[in-house]
């Protein structure tokens, strides 16, 4: 396999490229719009072909690649049944996303968003924002429900092995990769805390809102690309 992870410093975001060696055929997780021609220039540095692209959520703090990408390679975009309806598969909890010889399969980890997904390949798990390092994706906005975040960490992601890899959707702390073990022993948000616990925790954090929201959520629903202006505008 084929593995890189990249990153996009104004949102703090991280793409993952990942490639099977066998096929040639490789993924781009949660691109970002601005780092398009980056991201294509290494897939052909390394000899691949891009066939998938996955959102794992409709992101609100920056504008996804999923859109050019499919326009520049007809790659196939991938998102949850219950996100953007302009991807080409949409899918459920259980389904399984072929790419070349990897066998991707799909989890439901709604809470920080209703459509929030994360992808499971062997040993690593892909969360974009369900779970991060040493925290977990906000849930006051895009139906959002704290509730529903606590069932995600604590009976979806929490019950993978201990040695699965975590590869978030973001840090701002510079770390690039956690394990579940380590979540489930030093998250601070939700390890030994009770679901009563958690929601507090969720309902206090006091956030300014998403510098980009506004622009970012319309235009991910429509994979990444903006609507135009009204005539006159």
């Amino acid at each position: 396999m084929i593995f890189r992870q990249l990153f996009d410093s104004e949102s703090s975001t991280y793409t993952y490229l990942i490639g099977d060696e066998a096929t040639r055929q490789a993924v781009l997780i949660d691109p970002v719009l601005e780092q398009v021609d980056r991201d294509l220039q290494l897939v052909a540095e390394l000899d691949l072909t891009l066939t998938h692209v996955f959102d794992t959520h409709v992101h609100a703090d920056h504008i996804t690649a999923s859109g050019a990408l499919r326009e520049r390679t007809q790659a196939t975009v991938v998102g949850s049944v219950n996100g953007a309806s302009c991807a080409n598969v949409q899918v459920r909890h259980g389904d399984e996303v072929r790419v070349g010889q990897l066998v991707f399969q799909v989890l439901a980890t709604p809470g920080h968003t209703d459509d929030s997904i994360s992808y499971l390949l062997g040993d690593r798990v892909f969360t974009g924002d369900a779970l991060l390092v040493r925290g977990n994706g906000r849930t006051d906005f895009q139906n959002g429900n704290a509730s529903q975040l606590y069932d995600s960490l604590t009976r979806v992601l929490f019950a993978l092995p201990d040695e699965t890899l975590v590869y978030p959707g973001h840090d701002y702390k510079g770390r690039t990769v956690t394990s579940i073990a380590e979540e489930k022993r030093h998250n601070p948000r939700v390890a030994g805390k009770s679901r009563e616990e958690f929601i507090h925790i969720m309902e206090n954090l006091n956030l300014p809102k998403p510098r980009l929201i506004d622009a970012a959520v319309p235009a991910n629903r429509a994979c990444g690309h903006t609507a135009p202006s009204p005539q006159g505008a």
